[in-house]
């Protein structure tokens, strides 16, 4: 059974994993504006994640004993001054997810909520892959600069992101 402060800071989660891929998708149609399909691409693939990391969280609540409380998810930033900038506050949401995830780790050890830290840890290490992807693509587009042909090359490259469904045990 999950108590009252660990189910509030988990279905505040949900609406943050919520947001997570509205912002993306967000980010898809900008680079959809800008005719760079690969980073249309890149974004549309991590939305899909974020959405399955709400399920998850909806899915476990709900597991757990819990009422899952669904709030409004906030309306996303529409333009971003470059694909630089755009990856650089992915970067930025993915340093807060982490943070916000590394909280619901804290309330768990101190709830000694064992099965509630178990799952989170799940989470702790996929949060090293999600900015470890953003920052290699901040990293890429700092070294292209302004060159038309180096942002050509990230967006094909970009391209080749899919997305995989999550088996049962992941």
């Amino acid at each position: 059974m999950l108590s009252g402060q660990m189910q509030k800071s988990l279905n505040e989660q949900v609406n943050a994993e919520l947001f997570s891929s509205y912002l993306y998708l967000s980010m898809n149609a900008y680079f959809k504006s800008l005719n760079l399909d690969g980073f249309a691409n890149w974004m549309y693939v991590q939305a899909q994640e974020e959405l399955v990391h709400a399920m998850k969280f909806y899915d476990f609540i709900a597991r757990r004993g819990g009422r899952v409380i669904l709030e409004k998810v906030e309306a996303p930033k529409k333009e971003w001054a470059s694909p630089l900038n755009a990856f650089e506050e992915a970067f930025e949401h993915e340093q807060m997810i982490t943070g916000r995830i590394h909280h619901l780790v804290d309330i768990s050890l101190q709830e000694r909520d064992h099965a509630t830290n178990t799952f989170l840890q799940w989470f702790v290490t996929e949060q090293v892959e999600e900015e470890e992807n953003t920052d290699g693509v901040v990293r890429k587009l700092k070294r292209v600069g302004n060159a038309e042909g180096g942002l050509f090359m990230v967006d094909i490259e970009l391209a080749k992101r899919v997305f995989t469904a999550p088996t049962a045990q992941q």
